[in-house]
């Protein structure tokens, strides 16, 4: 475990409703790399597939899409708020394929015949990557999937501070310090690197991805809004920033200006992707 991350760490992004409307235009726009990373990963149809971490449901129900109706996935999260709404949104889609469990995937009772088990930024927060992981992978038949994508803000720091950008740049470093300050992982690629091999599942596949865009109508600078919105607690309380210093009312305006101004992308967080078999033997 390493020294930036705490034993009992805080979710950093709290849990609120816009905290889950955050969550769910964040698939919308990691969805195409997401839809790629379950493909490579070797989801295929048929699957019983274990979503860890699985919030409002939009990896279950890609994952679901992919497996059809002859396969199955299983979505557990801790907070009940989520749940609720997943499983809501479930019903709303007359999705038959999936189910959704509250509790602590490190705990949980969960069988351990599932084909595959995935997740989406859920390891970062678990204070421990590696012995988290190693609770998931029991819950894998031998040679199924093992499969992860989670934030690394390294890349995003380094871009930002390699400009001559003032709010952009502050966003990423208020944000890297908060998630640092919570006990959360900022540096993912690492982490899963040695969490996988630390697990017998060798050296995995692993691809780094960032999306990047701008202008009016990019749903991107919205999400970055929303993302502020959900820390601001924590930036306050760890004297990172104020809500005045944050100005969310004119931060979406101001982060469309300067990237028009310096005729820069923003980029959204940067996602590493890592992917093994469990061993047959």
């Amino acid at each position: 475990m390493s020294a930036s991350a705490a034993k009992t760490p805080v979710y950093t992004m709290g849990r609120s409703d816009s905290e889950t409307r955050r969550l769910m235009l964040q698939a919308k726009l990691l969805g195409p790399m997401m839809s790629r990373f379950l493909h490579d990963a070797g989801i295929i149809a048929g699957m019983k597939v274990l979503d860890l971490g699985s919030g409002p449901g939009d990896v279950t129900f890609q994952v679901a899409d992919i497996v059809g109706e002859t396969g199955s996935v299983v979505g557990i999260d801790m907070n009940p708020a989520v749940i609720a709404v997943a499983r809501e949104r479930a019903a709303e889609q007359e999705r038959s394929n999936v189910t959704f469990v509250e509790g602590d995937c490190r705990s949980a009772a969960l069988p351990d015949d599932f084909d595959a088990v995935v997740g989406r930024f859920v390891l970062l927060y678990t204070g421990d990557v590696t012995e988290t992981l190693r609770s998931a992978v029991r819950h894998v038949r031998p040679g199924g999937v093992i499969a992860f994508a989670e934030p690394e803000f390294s890349c995003v720091l380094g871009f930002h501070q390699a400009g001559s950008s003032v709010v952009m740049r502050n966003l990423w470093e208020w944000a890297n310090e908060a998630f640092v300050r919570s006990g959360s992982f900022t540096g993912m690629s690492t982490e899963l690197f040695r969490a996988f091999k630390a697990n017998g599942l060798g050296i995995p596949n692993m691809l780094l991805q960032a999306p990047l865009g701008g202008g009016d109508g990019w749903a991107g600078v919205p999400w970055a809004v929303e993302s502020m919105r959900s820390i601001l607690p924590l930036l306050e309380q760890y004297e990172i920033a104020t809500a005045e210093d944050l100005g969310l009312e004119t931060l979406g305006d101001r982060v469309f200006d300067e990237a028009e101004h310096l005729d820069l992308p923003f980029m959204l967080i940067p996602v590493v992707t890592a992917w093994a078999n469990k061993p047959i033997a």
